[in-house]
This record gives C-alpha cells, sequence and structure tokens, in this order.
C-alpha cells in the first residue's frame, strides 16, 4: 500500500520532463524527418507546461518577488545559452539574431505578457490593481536598458554600421549588469513591498490562500523546472532548422527566428503570468513581464559582450527605424499604464495591439 500511495503522489509534471531529457538525448544531433519534429514538438509543449507548474510550486515556497525574480532569471540564462549557441554553429549569418531575439523578448513581455494578464485580470474582476512604484520602477530600468543597448548602438560613430566599438560594447555591459542588480536588490531587500501584489485599500499583500508546499516538494520542483528549462531551450535548438526551414518556407525575413525563439523561450512565463492573473495576483504578472524583459537585456547583453570575443564576424545590436518606434511606442503606452496602478479591459487591448504590430512588421517590414 506504502508503494501505491508513493506512486500516485508522481504526477505528469513530474514525468515530463524526464521524458523531455530522454527524449532530448535521443535526437540531439540528428537530422529529424516531419514525424520526429512533430514528436519533439509535443514534449517541447508538455515541458512548458510542466515548468509553469513547477515554477508556480518554487514561486509559492518562496514567496514573492522571489519567486517572479526565479523563473524570469532562469529563463533567461537558458536564452543566452540558445543565442551563443546558435551563433557559434551559424557564423556570420547570425549576426543579428541577438538583437532580433531580445527585441523580440523586450515587445512579447512589455506587451505580451503584459497585456494578456490585465486583460485576463480585468476580464474576472473589472479593474486590475498593482503597486506603481514597483512596477514604475521596473518599467523605467527597461527603457534605459533597451535604449542603452538597443537604440545608441545605431547613432554612435566609432564603428560603421549599428554597431558597438569594443570599448562601448564592453561599457554596455558593465552598465547592463550594474542596473539589473541594482534592481534586483531593490526588489528584494530594500523595498520588497513596492513588488507584492495589492489588496483594494492599496496594502501589500504577500499571503496566498492555500498551504505553501514542504521543503521537500520545492526543492524537487526547482530540480525538475531546471531541468525542464534545459529540456525547453535543448528541443528547441533541435527544432532550429525545422523552424528556420518554416521561416524561410513562408517567405519571412530570416530575423523572424529571432522572434520564434524569444516565443518559445517566453512561453512558461506568459502561461505562468496569465494564471497569476487569474487569480487577482497581477504585480506578480508584471514582475514577471519586466523582469523577464529586464533580465533578458541586461543578462543577455553582457553574455554576448563576453562571447563576442570567441565570435567570428560583427555584433549587430542597433534597431532599425520602425522597432525604435514602436520601442518608444511601447514606453510611451506603458509609462501611461503603470502609473494610475490600476487598469481595465482598455490597456490590455492596447499593448496586445502594439504585440499584434510588432509581430506583423516582423514578417512584413
Amino acid at each position: 500500500m506504502i508503494a501505491v500511495s508513493r506512486l500516485r503522489q508522481v504526477s505528469w509534471t513530474d514525468v515530463v520532463p524526464v521524458l523531455g531529457a530522454v527524449v532530448l538525448a535521443l535526437v540531439w544531433g540528428r537530422d529529424l524527418g516531419a514525424v520526429l519534429v512533430t514528436i519533439v514538438a509535443l514534449v517541447l509543449a508538455g515541458t512548458v507546461l510542466a515548468a509553469v507548474h513547477h515554477a508556480e510550486v518554487v514561486a509559492h515556497r518562496v514567496g514573492e518577488p522571489f519567486g517572479s525574480l526565479v523563473l524570469a532569471v532562469a529563463v533567461t540564462v537558458i536564452e543566452v545559452a540558445l543565442i551563443v549557441t546558435m551563433m557559434i554553429s551559424g557564423g556570420p549569418e547570425t549576426a543579428s539574431l541577438a538583437r532580433d531575439t531580445v527585441f523580440a523578448a523586450v515587445m512579447i513581455t512589455t506587451n505580451g505578457i503584459v497585456g494578456l494578464s490585465l486583460l485576463v485580470g480585468a476580464f474576472r474582476y473589472g479593474v486590475t490593481l498593482f503597486n506603481s512604484e514597483g512596477s514604475g520602477a521596473a518599467l523605467a530600468t527597461v527603457a534605459t536598458l533597451a535604449t542603452l543597448c538597443l537604440v545608441l548602438p545605431t547613432f554612435t560613430a566609432s564603428t560603421p554600421g549599428p554597431e558597438f566599438s569594443t570599448s562601448q560594447l564592453a561599457f554596455a555591459a558593465v552598465a547592463s549588469l550594474a542596473l539589473y542588480t541594482t534592481f534586483v536588490l531593490t526588489q528584494t531587500v530594500r523595498h520588497r513591498d513596492f513588488f507584492l501584489p495589492v489588496t483594494a485599500d492599496g496594502e501589500p499583500d504577500a499571503e496566498e490562500h492555500a498551504s505553501p508546499p514542504s521543503a521537500r516538494e520545492t526543492w524537487t520542483s526547482l530540480a525538475l523546472l531546471l531541468v525542464a528549462l534545459v529540456v525547453v531551450v535543448g528541443l528547441a535548438k533541435v527544432e532550429s532548422p525545422a523552424i528556420e526551414a518554416g521561416v524561410q518556407a513562408a517567405g519571412f525575413p530570416p530575423s523572424f527566428v529571432g522572434v520564434v525563439i524569444a516565443l518559445l523561450v517566453l512561453l512558461p512565463e506568459t502561461l505562468a503570468a496569465g494564471r497569476a492573473a487569474r487569480r487577482d495576483r497581477v504585480q506578480i504578472s508584471l514582475n514577471l513581464g519586466y523582469g523577464s524583459a529586464m533580465a533578458s537585456i541586461g543578462l543577455t547583453i553582457p553574455a554576448i559582450a563576453l562571447a563576442s570575443v570567441w565570435l567570428d564576424g560583427p555584433l549587430v545590436l542597433g534597431l532599425g527605424p520602425t522597432q525604435m518606434v514602436l520601442l518608444a511606442l511601447t514606453v510611451l503606452v506603458s509609462v501611461l499604464t503603470v502609473v494610475p496602478g490600476r487598469a481595465t479591459r482598455m490597456q490590455g487591448s492596447v499593448h496586445l495591439v502594439l504585440l499584434a504590430a510588432f509581430l506583423f512588421l516582423a514578417i512584413n517590414p
């Protein structure tokens, strides 16, 4: 009976990451046919769902905003590994892959995750409430990082093209890492209450109704979360030839590969943010959205700067005119969304339309 009881405690969310790791080991380095591509895609989708579950278990145990930080940093570290791997294997043709992926991540998080969360929360509760001080600080950090790392390279004169010189890239990397570290310390130590869900009276509310998981369950979920994230990126890398072929067959620009990578990598956070919004904890959703955008720039650019020592070819970071207009409009709309500390379906819809515009112009520039 004991063995049966223990067996029943094992859920599909525990099995799928391990299954995904086995599938990844079997298909790594192989040319996949249509059937295997489909199977890998299904396992990838299941692993994403399992990652969301285990991230929520860890978040519930450690509390906010640490839970959102765990998922944002974990996903971004894996995203960096994927970008560097593809740049090494792709050669000079992938010179703009880091820029395309990071910019796509910023647009998906600040418009997609935020817009979806506001819309879900507003449909369920009428008006969504959040802390404008914490969300405003996060948005300001995202805007500064994006301008420093993605806009300025277009206007610097030390090197031709939208590139930083070696010293400029080093400064951007150090400044990005310092700014991200400062924000994390602010979020988790000095002003933690700015990033907690708020009540109708505007007071911080850190409590969940369900009892937190045990330490053993938390460590197990953390281990499975890390496995799941590695599997997600590994399977995405395995699927990348099919993705590139699909993008080419559809007639989309090569830069759209970066959009697809960002969509795949950010899927766990998108699902987690949507589920938090359904529980009327939109602040957690905003922590995930802005935190992921911040980590995507603040960790990716320093890592790419370090990797550029070994990478051949140029490193294109500067955005084009259309992308800069979308970024500026996103920052402006985000400010108007965050400042009141509450939002309705209107704000969520505006952000989702901006995401749709970004995706459309990425396909049809």
